[in-house]
């Protein structure tokens, strides 16, 4: 929304509402959010830490509600909200479709070794890899919100054999004739890829850890458009020494943006994104107008 509140500016005016878009990479501090909240009437949170301390300071001041962009809410404390007397909803099923679009190309281009031969040609090198053909593949997908319905359902169109992890998975009669729907990890070792879109949760934090990796089939690749703390990183790293696991490609991390001294960027066949699998021009537009109708709406503008 950052970079495209230009289109979004004349809504703010027409409601005589001044904004603030302050100067950052990725994210706030829990200090620079303390100093800066309190002097506004509403927020509308990214993946700022919106911790208690930082509503408290915003409920001295100002603030009288807030709204968090997007589906993942793992970085907001929705009870200090709720104790403090904050009005605070997200935006969710805005950006199944999206995240699982990129989800699905990464599962392609590590079958394919597309990341690896852009890389080399980049470098004057003709590679010719072996890929690995998607029909009949064993896929698992954890978590089945509006993100894994989308990833799931593209998945079986590439005519994969997509099994599902999620305790309180909603599913239909379709669903239930084309996924199999099993308790994690069961079957784990018989999966060719392990894709990640659940949200970050005390029991799915560390959920994929070395115990799973352990188990798994050597050469499976790893897929996660969810939030970092899923895959135990160090972890990770380890099964990829070990040659457990083949690829993998990632969009969220422990800590973003990605530190340089990651130990994950030292293995060519790890693919790196920036946390955007939700960024597309249609995604933000829908986000970002409900995101401002439910703030005035809290705000009775």
């Amino acid at each position: 929304m950052l970079k495209r509140i230009d289109e979004f500016r004349h809504i703010f005016e027409a409601k005589g509402v001044e904004i603030h878009i302050p100067n950052m990479v990725q994210t706030l501090s829990e200090e620079e959010l303390i100093t800066l909240l309190p002097e506004f009437d509403g927020w509308i949170i990214g993946d700022d830490p919106a911790t208690e301390r930082v509503f408290e300071a915003g409920k001295k001041g100002l603030l009288k509600a807030a709204v968090k962009w997007g589906v993942g809410v793992d970085n907001v404390d929705f009870k200090a909200c709720e104790k403090l007397g904050i009005p605070i909803i997200n935006t969710p099923q805005m950006f199944g479709a999206e995240v699982a679009n990129i989800a699905v190309g990464y599962v392609i281009g590590l079958a394919r070794e597309l990341f690896l031969i852009d890389q080399e040609v980049k470098k004057g090198n003709w590679i010719k890899p072996s890929g690995m053909s998607l029909k009949d593949k064993k896929v698992g997908v954890i978590g089945f919100g509006d993100i894994g319905k989308h990833t799931a359902k593209y998945l079986k169109g590439l005519e994969m054999d997509v099994i599902v992890y999620d305790p309180f998975a909603k599913k239909t009669e379709e669903e239930e004739k084309l996924f199999s729907f099993l308790d994690f990890p069961e079957n784990i070792e018989e999966l060719d890829f392990l894709v990640a879109t659940c949200a970050l949760t005390p029991s799915t934090k560390n959920m994929v850890n070395m115990s799973i990796f352990e188990r798994m089939k050597i050469g499976v690749r790893i897929v996660n458009v969810s939030r970092g703390g899923i895959i135990n990183e160090k972890d990770l790293v380890d099964a990829m020494n070990k040659g457990i696991v083949y690829s993998a490609a990632l969009d969220v991390f422990e800590t973003e943006p990605l530190p340089q001294g990651n130990a994950l960027r030292q293995f060519e066949r790890c693919v790196f994104g920036t946390h955007n699998g939700s960024n597309t021009i249609e995604g933000v537009r829908r986000a970002s107008h409900q995101a401002i109708e439910h703030l005035f709406n809290f705000l009775k503008l």
